[in-house]
């Protein structure tokens, strides 16, 4: 089993910064790829970034430019950077982990993009 703790989250005005951690932990041996997705009220869970073990990454359209995505393999840890942070980014993010075709999900942290 692989135990995933996000870290984060939290109210920020529009244009604002945010960063978020994901670290994973348990019976770890082989990750291949971690990611972001996120959820706001009434729509359905969307991915916003995603990395690969090699470090190809890949972005949703709307955050490319603002969005940045990272991973520390020897911490079992992967990032996102968030900038100019817009209304419609409010949404509570989840962390995403596959290792050798099993995925994990975090308990997700809200995100709150509001002036």
């Amino acid at each position: 089993q692989v135990h995933l703790v996000e870290s984060g989250g939290g109210l920020v005005q529009p244009g604002g910064s945010l960063r978020l951690s994901c670290a994973a932990s348990g019976t770890i041996f082989n990750i291949y790829s971690m990611g972001w997705y996120r959820q706001a009220p009434g729509q359905q869970r969307g991915l916003v970034a995603i990395i690969s073990s090699s470090g190809t990454t890949n972005y949703a359209e709307s955050v490319k430019g603002r969005f940045t995505i990272s991973r520390d393999n020897r911490k079992n840890t992967v990032y996102l950077q968030m900038n100019n942070l817009k209304p419609e980014d409010t949404a509570v993010y989840y962390c995403y982990v596959n290792q050798r075709g099993t995925g994990y999900w975090g308990q997700g942290t809200q995100v709150t993009v509001s002036s």
